[in-house]
């Protein structure tokens, strides 16, 4: 048998418990949204106190991050982000997941504001459109719901 010399990556989301794993999490987010995305950096931060956050690794190496919260209309999933030099290899898929299954089981309506060239991956986890298109921090967004 020929010796495959392509490694595998191992891509890990969970569930942040400390302040290094915060401070990872953000730096990633500070990257993604107010460096490559020109969202306002006072806007990126909103409501970070009241939400439950997650970080990604690629082969223990930070990749993405993502956070949910309770709002008066139910959970919302918010800030995922991951670092360009890792997309496409699986972590926002994982993010998703590790979010997800981190609601409370009695979470009855969970949504997020999706970029558009991120609905596929929300597809993907029985997200669906819920209204039209519209602009966030200069980006255009469609609401989703789980289905």
């Amino acid at each position: 048998m020929p010796n495959d010399t392509k490694q595998m990556t191992k891509v890990e989301a969970h569930k942040i418990t400390d302040l290094a794993g915060l401070e990872k999490a953000f730096t990633i987010r500070r990257v993604v949204f107010v460096l490559e995305q020109n969202c306002p950096p006072d806007l990126e931060v909103e409501f970070d106190e009241l939400s439950t956050h997650f970080l990604a690794t690629v082969d223990g190496v930070p990749a993405g991050a993502s956070r949910w919260r309770k709002t008066e209309n139910g959970y919302k999933l918010e800030r995922f982000a991951v670092l360009k030099q890792f997309r496409g290899q699986g972590v926002g898929h994982a993010l998703v997941a590790a979010v997800l299954a981190d609601l409370p089981k009695d979470a009855d309506y969970i949504y997020l504001h999706a970029q558009l060239d991120a609905i596929g991956l929300y597809e993907r986890f029985n997200f669906v459109k819920s209204g039209p298109q519209f602009e966030e921090a200069g980006i255009q967004h469609f609401k989703m719901v789980l289905g």
